[in-house]
């Protein structure tokens, strides 16, 4: 009975979730997640919550289900999003910055030869500030300096920014990184507006495996980039991919080259889900 009732319950949630398939709810340990990467060659996935939350990362299976988690040797100032190079190490992004005046924005590299460990895990410290900012905080009309979203590609880490302006919540300015330890000045790439209110913002980035593909995740759809010229994931081709559902999506990563995991944050009495999205 108790199965029926579950799978009852979930078939009615599954109805209200526009063009995202619901397959699975997260369990009250991620309630606040903010950051997901898709394992290679397997269905299971790592996840890690925001401030406030344990120094922690999750391994799931496809029904939400944690198998290992690993407490992580430094503080969750905000982590915000999780990537992964082509070695399998994890890279956790310490720069959620919502009032755009921390100065120990950092990226977290965890070996893959850790992640089946159960005691704390030790770290490597990525550093770095953006070359274009000099007030901590600067005046409200250059809040531009807080980021939930980046990837790993060709050896380097890609910060995207979230804005933080009235009238601009859409912007989005692209960083890049050295993925390797030190003290590091982002290079400025590019940016790109989707739209202006705060349903426009960006709160997740991933890459497909085979490169041709980057998605940035907004609350209420997901970006398509295309056919860009080296790294500046801008230049190419563009496309909306609306959900037709709004919730407080915080998490992505390519399942495949053409099917995204999403997982939105536990709030109001609704979220804390793992769905899949088809880019076909």
């Amino acid at each position: 009975m108790k199965k029926i009732i579950a799978f009852l319950i979930l078939s009615s949630m599954s109805c209200d979730t526009g063009n995202l398939t619901l397959i699975a709810d997260l369990p009250n340990a991620l309630a606040e997640v903010s950051g997901m990467e898709c394992q290679n060659d397997s269905s299971e996935v790592w996840m890690l919550n925001d401030s406030g939350n344990k120094a922690k990362l999750y391994r799931l299976d496809r029904r939400g289900t944690i198998k290992h988690e690993i407490k992580i040797d430094a503080k969750n100032h905000d982590w915000e999003d999780l990537t992964t190079d082509n070695e399998g190490n994890l890279y956790i992004g310490d720069f959620g910055n919502n009032l755009s005046k921390r100065k120990n924005l950092v990226i977290l590299k965890v070996n893959k030869d850790d992640l089946e460990r159960f005691d704390e895990v030790a770290v490597e410290r990525i550093s770095f500030k953006y070359p274009n900012q000099s007030k901590f905080p600067p005046k409200k009309k250059q809040m531009y300096f807080d980021s939930e979203a980046f990837l790993y590609f060709n050896d380097s880490l890609y910060i995207f920014t979230k804005s933080r302006v009235r009238g601009n919540f859409g912007r989005t300015d692209l960083y890049k990184v050295p993925a390797k330890r030190g003290q590091h000045i982002a290079t400025y790439i590019d940016s790109f507006t989707t739209c202006e209110d705060l349903d426009c913002w960006i709160t997740a980035a991933d890459i497909s495996d085979d490169g041709g593909k980057v998605v940035l995740l907004t609350p209420k759809s997901a970006w398509l980039f295309t056919e860009f010229k080296g790294d500046n994931f801008f230049s190419g081709r563009i496309e909306e991919l609306p959900f037709n559902h709004r919730s407080q999506k915080e998490s992505l990563c390519f399942k495949t080259n053409n099917m995204l995991y999403i997982a939105d944050e536990r709030a109001n009495g609704s979220g804390g889900n793992l769905y899949e999205f088809n880019l076909n």
